[in-house]
């Protein structure tokens, strides 16, 4: 492993120990939370034992203290956790148990090796996992056909008022949790090959009001227009297909790299851009840097440092998307990646990309950035809230759902970026950015997108090259042109 890729791990592996960190301090503390909060975890009991009956063979996946797995009275029952002091503690008060200290990413605890249960619980414990693609794809592991999967997690209409709750005492502090709706979580599970056998909302009231909390919780939480407002949201899912290896095809791939005064960052691309399908060409498309860029990327070129990687140079043209169309031009892979030179989408989360295309499940995979928190200070405010403001503007114009259109991470077929490119002057040839010219082009195309979570990290080398108002302003324009061309055909 070359030192770029040990530092990037490192830094993961020093991230994950402080969350366990974190968990382990706060353990003791969860009984007393959960007595504050009573009537919360007596409704979420009640919903889960409605699903799974007594005498299963269960495996809950984040168990903390055991006691919603205890609930469920399981013929076997089986716990894990990240945390080792919470695994102590529960295995202290369910001595009948089984409880074990695993990862929910990587579930490679020996005590699980080459067992399936009945029914998989994943309670609130979605939103505090570091990587949702890699949890859901380890679960395949323990399902047979029959296993049904149960997950619930909150509402994040609520999130104000949980803010509220910590503030002032109600409930326990924890980090931001992931930005999940319910359309997030079935994308998620629908990409790792899960089906979604039902869903709901629950939990209109998690407060104890006599006569009042029950009645909301068991009629109005139901009703057309309130049930969206419900705290818990569930899923019960299976594997889809009735299980068995996942279908793929093989591709070659191109990985194209738009970059401009990148030099400090250019290291780590070459070492860290993984090798993909039956092989990856790495293309750099330089925009006339300054700051020794090229001479970084030709000391790998004549050092041989990998095979197929290319250095193009942008010439008298502008902007990102002209760069991507040099270097998708110049590519042979079967599939096309842009993979950004700042390194906030990190080249590791590239094979989810493109097992979503080997796999079947899209024709186009667009990566989102507002699902996980952020590190540090990676989106500033204002380009946030203008992202989520394209995202819905433009699922309503595309008619297929998108929650980030700027994520520069995209995935497609050549086969399919030849189509939009032949059919570009439908839109007109004025995105200096690239993103919505590919968007635009794949929903004219009738290609099935799909949106992968991917968790944005900040810069470490250069400076942003977003001109947030004036380019913002032109995004404006081409959604005006979009909603025109797509609304008024017809």
């Amino acid at each position: 492993m070359r030192p770029e890729s040990q530092d990037f791990h490192a830094r993961e592996a020093a991230a994950r120990e402080e969350r366990i960190a974190e968990y382990d301090r706060l353990a003791e503390e969860r009984d007393r939370w959960r007595e504050k909060n009573a009537a919360y975890y007596r409704n979420l009991e009640r919903l889960v034992r409605f699903i799974i009956p007594e005498g299963a063979s269960v495996l809950e996946i984040g168990s903390g203290t055991g006691d919603l797995l205890a609930a469920l009275k399981p013929a076997h029952g089986t716990g894990i956790d990240i945390s080792p002091n919470l695994v102590a503690l529960a295995q202290r008060k369910h001595p009948n148990l089984e409880f074990v200290v695993a990862d929910a990413e990587t579930l490679d605890a020996p005590e699980l090796a080459g067992r399936t249960f009945d029914y998989i619980v994943m309670s609130d414990v979605v939103g505090r996992l570091n990587d949702l693609w890699s949890a859901f794809r380890a679960l395949r592991r323990l399902c047979n056909p029959r296993t049904r999967i149960v997950i619930t997690y909150y509402n994040f209409v609520w999130e104000p008022l949980l803010k509220l709750g910590e503030k002032i005492g109600r409930k326990m502090p924890i980090p931001q949790e992931n930005w999940l709706g319910m359309k997030d979580l079935s994308n998620l599970l629908e990409l790792n090959h899960f089906d979604i056998i039902r869903s709901g909302s629950a939990q209109l009231a998690p407060v104890d009001i006599p006569g009042l909390a029950p009645f909301a919780n068991r009629y109005l939480a139901q009703a057309t227009g309130l049930r969206h407002l419900a705290l818990t949201q569930y899923f019960v899912c299976r594997l889809a297909g009735g299980g068995g290896p996942i279908a793929t095809r093989d591709y070659s791939c191109s990985v194209i790299v738009p970059c401009k005064n990148e030099r400090g960052n250019v290291d780590d691309i070459v070492a860290r851009t993984p090798e993909l399908g039956t092989g990856t060409e790495l293309i750099f498309v330089d925009g006339n840097s300054t700051d020794g860029t090229v001479d970084a990327i030709e000391r790998h070129l004549q050092a041989g440092t990998r095979k197929n990687m290319r250095l193009i140079h942008q010439g008298d043209g502008r902007g990102k998307g002209d760069a991507v169309r040099k270097g998708f031009a110049a590519a042979t892979g079967d599939v096309l990646f842009i993979l950004d030179a700042d390194l906030t989408v990190p080249p590791e989360d590239l094979p989810k990309f493109y097992a979503a295309i080997a796999e079947g499940k899209a024709e186009f995979v667009n990566g989102s950035r507002l699902v996980y928190p952020m590190e540090g200070e990676a989106m500033r405010i204002l380009n946030s809230l203008g992202n989520k403001f394209f995202g819905v503007a433009l699922s309503a114009v595309l008619e297929q759902r998108l929650k980030d259109t700027l994520c520069g991470t995209k995935v497609l077929f050549r086969r399919d970026y030849e189509r939009i490119a032949a059919s570009r002057s439908f839109f007109g040839d004025f995105d200096p950015f690239g993103d919505f010219d590919l968007l635009f082009g794949a929903a004219k195309q009738n290609l099935k997108i799909m949106e992968l979570p991917i968790r944005y990290r900040a810069r470490t080398y250069g400076d942003t090259k977003i001109s947030r108002f004036r380019e913002g302003a032109i995004l404006g324009r081409m959604t005006w042109l979009a909603f025109n061309k797509f609304k008024s055909q017809y």
